[in-house]
């Protein structure tokens, strides 16, 4: 049975991601000064003008419009209304509800006195559910439509940086929509790029450029055929981008950021929080152990949900979905979730190490897949092993 997938991706010069990169930027300048600071930095932008809003809890000194004017400059805005030297910056940060922090500083678990280990002293900063994914598609365990999505968004920021087509600007969008025949991955049908470019370039220069230069180097030779459509700036015209053409905000490309659509999405947002905030720490938790139990053998695909209260240390629930290529029962592959990974919010900070500043890496191009990233180890497998 044939069927059709689509993932998208974009640049980091869309608006949206220009937010997630200063969020994650400021995040990351905060924890390299204070690596328990509390943090949720959100961005909005709009034609010349960005706010900078948020709580923050820290003792860390930083320059929130320095560090905002050095990002946006970083990304390639040094022209138009929202050039780095010429946008007008609002800054409205806060520190944290007491409310919050209340839960967080001591869980439930630690006050009632029901368990009293180092980990019971971090509550959930919020309640919600997280969600983690991994699938054999591709080496890095991803869906490919999305890893070939990723891969052309960056490969359009890595030519028009290198000056390899100098009329490039900065925002851009990219999509894949790839042909399965019976679950297995058989060709592309369609590619999408739309690119920001300067007044002077053809629309000919760039779809020959795109194709050339962007879509040739990416998508896989053996995987293209006489019927794989091709649509590069499908409008005619993308001279105007960023802020200057549409509005931004923190957090708006949540599929973008995790599985291109593959599995469910809780609704939180990553960029700008620190790893108290279970929507980020969690829901890369969940992407460690999906991933390390699919390189284990136990599923060929893999979806994890664990759900939390705030304020409550242990979650309230774990759920997993092997979509019927699990080699055990769901119900089983849960269990051994509970038994082999912790999943309270202080030991998913210390297991991945998210006091560091890592985070501003993620603010473009996804937060998965990507060697480097804690999140990605591959450090469990010979222990899930013992289950097959």
């Amino acid at each position: 049975m044939k069927k059709f997938f689509t993932s998208e991706s974009v640049t980091e010069g869309h608006p949206d991601k220009v937010c997630d990169n200063i969020s994650d930027g400021i995040l990351d300048a905060i924890l390299a000064q204070d690596p328990l600071a509390r943090a949720a930095i959100e961005c909005a932008a709009a034609f010349d003008t960005l706010l900078i809003m948020g709580e923050v809890t820290t003792t860390a000194q930083i320059d929130y419009e320095a560090m905002a004017r050095n990002i946006i400059k970083e990304i390639g805005y040094d022209f138009g209304s929202f050039a780095y030297d010429k946008c007008k910056i609002m800054v409205a940060v806060h520190s944290q509800s007491p409310d919050i922090a209340m839960g967080v500083n001591a869980s439930l678990e630690n006050k009632s006195g029901t368990e009293a280990d180092e980990a019971a002293t971090l509550g959930a900063g919020d309640q919600g559910m997280m969600f983690g994914y991994a699938c054999r598609e591709t080496k890095e365990l991803m869906p490919l439509t999305l890893s070939l999505s990723h891969r052309l968004a960056k490969r359009l920021t890595d030519v028009r940086k290198a000056g390899t087509l100098a009329y490039l600007r900065p925002d851009g969008k990219t999509q894949v929509t790839v042909e399965y025949e019976d679950g297995v991955a058989k060709r592309v049908d369609t590619v999408v790029v739309s690119t920001q470019h300067d007044a002077e370039v053809s629309q000919e220069q760039i779809r020959a450029d795109m194709k050339k230069y962007v879509i040739d180097e990416i998508i896989p030779a053996a995987l293209m055929d006489e019927n794989t459509k091709l649509f590069i700036n499908p409008t005619g015209r993308f001279e105007i981008g960023g802020p200057e053409g549409d509005s931004g905000l923190t957090g708006r490309k949540i599929i973008v950021d995790t599985y291109g659509g593959r599995c469910a999405h809780g609704g939180g947002a990553f960029s700008g929080k620190d790893p108290t905030k279970v929507d980020r720490s969690a829901a890369y938790f969940c992407r460690y152990i999906a991933k390390n139990m699919v390189a284990a053998g136990l599923a060929d695909e893999l979806e994890i949900q664990v759900a939390y209260a705030i304020g409550v240390a242990n979650p309230v629930s774990v759920f997993v979905d092997s979509h019927g290529t699990g080699k055990l029962d769901d119900e089983t592959l849960a269990g051994i979730v509970k038994k082999e990974f912790d999943l309270r919010p202080y030991s998913i900070i210390k297991t991945l190490e998210l006091r560091n500043p890592v985070f501003k890496k993620t603010a473009a191009y996804g937060h998965f897949g990507y060697k480097g990233f804690a999140w990605e180890r591959l450090d469990k497998v010979d222990d899930l092993k013992k289950y097959l």
